[in-house]
């Protein structure tokens, strides 16, 4: 179970490994950045994924100027919103043909779940569900699927997309680097995967 100890210290550290990134790559991080959220919302093998912590952790290190905070709400707002288009465009036009292969037999059970918040939220799933980590993935392909308008869609993407990365940038940026967050910050990410954890099982 290493890679499970090394996973979680991943996840409550994130923030020393986004400053070790940013010492290797420099400007390429942004990329890498964009990729992350670009996945989690566009891709359905890849729901686990740093989501609320990186943001945070990113918004934090832009207050000390390691990143510029707004280049980064703008670059991930495009990624989260784009990755979303593309899911649902995936869902829509094969999301029969995935669903019916066996190979994605472990992920049927998040789709089913997806499927039910969407009967029971109707497209205000596509913006709840930017709140919760694995539905968030995949929101867009069940609604792509489910055949929703694409004017619709759009609407909720693009402002649960927006919405979501704005708020744990900037929420990082202004309490990230108060001297308490500071010292206590493994607890405060911690906090918030509890948090998304909860939210995921209600």
């Amino acid at each position: 179970m290493e890679w499970l100890s090394q996973f979680i210290h991943f996840f409550l550290h994130i923030d020393q490994y986004l400053i070790a990134l940013i010492q290797t790559m420099g400007h390429w991080v942004y990329a890498l950045l964009f990729l992350i959220i670009f996945l989690e919302s566009g891709a359905i093998i890849t729901p686990i994924l740093p989501g609320e912590s990186m943001l945070f952790a990113a918004g934090s290190l832009s207050a000390v100027g390691a990143l510029n905070r707004d280049l980064l709400f703008v670059l991930l707002a495009v990624a989260a919103v784009s990755g979303g288009f593309v899911n649902f465009f995936i869902g829509k036009y094969i999301g029969e043909k995935i669903l019916a292969s066996k190979r994605l037999n472990k992920l049927k059970g998040y789709i089913q779940r997806t499927h039910d918040f969407y009967e029971k939220y109707g497209a205000m799933t596509i913006l709840i569900a930017r709140l919760i980590p694995i539905i968030r993935t995949y929101a867009p392909f069940v609604a792509g699927v489910a055949k929703m308008r694409t004017r619709v869609f759009s609407f909720y993407n693009t402002v649960g997309g927006i919405a979501w990365i704005g708020f744990f940038i900037y929420i990082g940026y202004f309490f990230g680097n108060i001297q308490f967050v500071k010292n206590n910050f493994s607890f405060f990410i911690l906090g918030i995967i509890v948090v998304s954890i909860v939210t995921n099982l209600i």
